[in-house]
């Protein structure tokens, strides 16, 4: 390990975007995200409760990046809504040891695994490495 201290302040992914207007409404319209004030077409940041995702038109990142989203809500809920605005699910809720979670695309391809508690009275299929 280095010989210096440092507290990590956050961690937000850049995500490539080819069309930001797509994009902040995928986030901001239907997932509840506010977009930055100071943000523009080509640069700008995405918040919602203590966490943010940036989105860069045409640069930073790479088309299909996965991230993970754990939150604490109903995911049952939120795939029945994501479905009525025909969001392309890739994987809906599915129950495993360290999780239960959904994989949905994002406008770019990008993966967003949402998760939050797995519950105990579901079985679990056999936990595995996600494959692309």
């Amino acid at each position: 390990m280095l010989n210096t201290t440092y507290r990590i302040e956050c961690i937000n992914p850049i995500l490539y975007v080819k069309d930001m207007a797509t994009s902040l409404h995928f986030y901001v319209d239907l997932l509840g995200f506010t977009a930055a004030e100071w943000g523009d077409d080509t640069f700008t940041s995405i918040n919602r409760d203590n966490t943010g995702i940036y989105l860069c038109k045409g640069g930073q990142g790479q088309p299909g990046t996965w991230i993970w989203l754990g939150f604490d809500g109903d995911i049952y809920a939120l795939h029945a809504a994501l479905q009525s605005h025909n969001i392309p699910i890739r994987m809906p809720p599915t129950n495993f040891s360290y999780a239960l979670e959904m994989h949905v695309l994002d406008p770019d391809g990008h993966v967003i695994r949402f998760g939050t508690d797995p519950l105990p009275q579901i079985p679990t299929p056999p936990d595995h490495p996600i494959k692309i």
